[in-house]
């Protein structure tokens, strides 16, 4: 056997992390651009569950598409994505505590914390949505005002359920509305029975929320959702997978027919990291067992690895 020969590393090999970026799992020695870090909750989940399985076939998915330093090269676009300077680090999961809702947010924003105060963009891959509460939290450490995208087939602006449960999945966007520094919610994709009552619509139309129903986005096109977002130096991104048109993601607590297509979403987000400053995402709701054939946590991942490359150019470019 030669020796001093470079390992050939193919994507079936070695530790499965997320399309097999570096892996640092102590926060206070992290450093790079990206910080991905899996949040394996569904606690929040008021129906179909298993979106705790989430973060984990995301990564097994997105080893395919490991390119290392070289990046990745997009024909339609005629750019290379991802190339060496950038650096993208796995930092693995946050410690979750099933059955502790206040113990797992705490530890949630805790590591999303760390991450924003060492200056680097977290990607956040739920779990279910109600993960992007204690995201949420944890953005008060950039002392600005932050603008909101959501992808979503459901508006999330549910009071409570039962006058109680007021974390769940479906009062993620509510909660946010509540923190003070949070503004310019604009909301795309919404359709299908059931996305919310009549008043929690009234709600989100009150505070400032720009609906845009998945019907009009596909009517107006990409460019004509891109103007209704408005310039942002702030902006957060969350991603819920049922978004996507249920051919695209079946694997999903809630699939609702009518949605996006993948050509569509990332076209968005790439116009989305264009037009403004993201200071993070989070793409939540992958429930794999309910994908057999895996299209789910692979379009998910290829999601990720895609505006993360959009986020990287327009850095390189101010």
């Amino acid at each position: 056997m030669e020796e001093n020969v470079p390992r050939i590393d193919l994507p079936i090999t070695g530790i499965c992390s997320f399309a097999k970026y570096p892996i640092c799992t102590d926060l206070k020695k992290l450093s790079g651009d990206f910080a991905v870090i899996g949040i394996p909750y569904d606690l929040g989940v008021g129906y179909l569950s298993g979106t705790r399985l989430g973060p984990r076939r995301i990564r097994e998915s997105s080893a395919q598409y490991a390119r290392g330093d070289r990046g990745f090269y997009d024909p339609e676009r005629n750019k290379t994505y991802l190339a060496s300077p950038c650096h993208v680090v796995d930092c693995g999961d946050v410690d979750i505590l099933t059955g502790d809702l206040t113990k797992c947010f705490d530890n949630i924003e805790t590591s999303v914390k760390q991450i924003l105060l060492k200056g680097i963009i977290p990607v956040s891959i739920g779990g279910d949505h109600s993960v992007t509460i204690p995201i949420g939290r944890a953005l008060s450490v950039l002392n600005k005002q932050i603008d909101v995208v959501q992808l979503d087939a459901h508006l999330d602006w549910t009071s409570s359920v039962g006058g109680v449960q007021k974390l769940g999945n479906g009062s993620v966007m509510r909660r946010l509305s509540e923190m003070g520094y949070f503004s310019n919610f604009t909301q795309i994709g919404l359709r299908g029975l059931g996305s919310s009552r009549a008043e929690d619509f009234e709600d989100a139309h009150a505070f400032g929320s720009n609906l845009i129903t998945a019907k009009q986005a596909l009517s107006i096109g990409v460019e004509g959702v891109l103007d209704q977002i408005p310039t942002s130096d702030c902006c957060y991104v969350t991603i819920d997978i049922d978004s996507f048109d249920i051919p695209y993601a079946p694997g999903t607590g809630s699939p609702v027919p009518g949605g996006l297509d993948y050509s569509y979403i990332t076209n968005l987000l790439e116009g989305i990291a264009e037009k403004c400053n993201v200071i993070g995402f989070d793409l939540v709701e992958v429930a794999p067992q309910y994908d057999p054939a895996g299209i789910t946590p692979r379009i998910a991942a290829l999601t990720i690895l895609s505006f993360i490359g959009f986020i990287y150019e327009k850095m390189q470019n101010r």
